[in-house]
């Protein structure tokens, strides 16, 4: 509601700053404090906009070395509005999506390109969504990347020029998490060596409000928009390799899992929203589903959201490069696991998983990308999840009404 922060990068050392103002009232200019970039951060700078006020639109210019940058495109930013005990929660649209693979021949395996139909991006800025929520890989390490800061900043750099990307970009408030494959090398876990660079690299290129979890490393945090409360879980940081024996195998590990537990105890949004990499819902025992990797502590999360009576529970997941939607109930408490999957990267047909909470007919194996949709006036809101193909055609949607 006070500040915003605006993330920028430059192609080489550059001073940085944004002039600002409320759209309708242009003679109103504020400035942020310049930046120098420099070629340690892969030449980004990280903007504070703190002359804000709830609820505004602000257009803005960039300007570097003290030159307005022109751009075609609008660009624009929000703040919040200050809505409680004075009105009805805003309504509000979020666009989400996971897996985007941008090709780079030089890098690339052998054979047809992984990653295509960049389009997509500008199918998602079409829907002018308040903000778009990434979850996980959402760039590709290859393995010229994975053992090296240059390869890392080389690879986040080369996904964010992407020219499709840009308008997005620029108009859109962004929140990720990461998965594998932008964490270090596929299906990779607490062991991978570097891991403390990519972190590194994560903090560079995304704008989230916190990272990790008292101090300690990692990528956890939580934001509030309106009346939900997203919960931006690290699937990888903390995570023992899949594979080790015993009964004692994490994913988020023992801290990050009960401070989500609490978190989500204290909530009091509409909805609660819990954005990990992988699926959580999904029965199938098998790759990285919750279930297969970690079925213990799955259950002990599904277990402590049933007997707190925890209600309005969304998972939001990606990782799969298939879409789908799971419900999973016991004792009357329904938690939903959102599936979008992937944005650019090759697609999987998975309709003859056997995911036995899977909701008839959510299953979709192309590119694709999700919207949400929050309206209504308190104590009525109702949530509509679309999901569209690259596109921007509607391929199904589900209307959750809070419990």
């Amino acid at each position: 509601m006070k500040e915003v922060m605006i993330w920028v990068q430059t192609t080489e050392e550059a001073k940085v700053h944004i002039a600002y103002h409320p759209v309708d009232k242009p003679k109103e200019m504020y400035t942020t404090q310049a930046y120098q970039t420099q070629a340690e951060e892969a030449f980004t700078a990280r903007l504070i906009a703190n002359q804000v006020e709830p609820g505004n639109t602000y257009a803005y210019s960039v300007f570097i070395n003290d030159k307005k940058v022109e751009r075609s495109y609008p660009m624009t930013f929000q703040s919040l509005p200050l809505w409680q005990w004075r009105s009805d929660p805003p309504d509000m649209k979020i666009a989400l999506g996971s897996c985007a693979f941008i090709s780079e021949e030089r890098y690339d395996r052998p054979g047809k390109p992984y990653g295509g139909q960049y389009e997509i991006f500008a199918s998602i800025h079409e829907q002018k969504p308040d903000f778009m929520l990434w979850l996980g890989d959402n760039m590709y390490l290859r393995e010229a990347d994975w053992y090296s800061r240059t390869g890392i900043l080389h690879r986040y750099t080369h996904t964010r020029k992407l020219p499709e990307m840009q308008a997005l970009l620029a108009s859109t408030h962004h929140y990720a998490i990461w998965d594998d494959h932008d964490f270090g090398p596929n299906n990779s876990d607490r062991t991978y060596r570097d891991k403390h660079l990519t972190l590194e690299a994560f903090k560079l290129f995304w704008g989230n409000p916190t990272y990790g979890l008292d101090g300690e490393s990692g990528t956890e945090s939580m934001f509030q928009w309106g009346d939900l409360d997203f919960f931006l879980l690290d699937n990888r940081y903390h995570r023992t390799p899949p594979h080790k024996k015993g009964t004692d195998r994490k994913i988020i590990g023992d801290k990050q899992l009960d401070w989500l537990i609490g978190s989500l105890i204290n909530s009091r949004a509409t909805f609660k929203f819990v954005c990990i990499g992988g699926q959580v819902i999904n029965s199938f025992v098998k790759y990285e589903n919750h279930i297969n990797i970690a079925p213990d502590e799955r259950q002990v999360l599904l277990d402590a959201i049933t007997e707190n009576e925890i209600k309005n529970v969304i998972f939001l997941t990606g990782d799969r490069h298939h879409s789908e939607l799971s419900l999973y109930e016991n004792k009357g408490i329904k938690v939903y696991d959102f599936t979008v999957s992937p944005l650019t990267s090759r697609a999987y047909e998975s309709e003859s998983e056997p995911n036995a909470l899977r909701v008839q007919g959510s299953q979709y194996g192309k590119r694709n990308f999700g919207i949400m949709e929050m309206t209504g006036e308190k104590g009525k809101r109702a949530l509509t999840l679309f999901l569209y193909d690259t596109n921007g055609k509607e391929v199904w949607s589900q209307t959750l009404n809070p419990q």
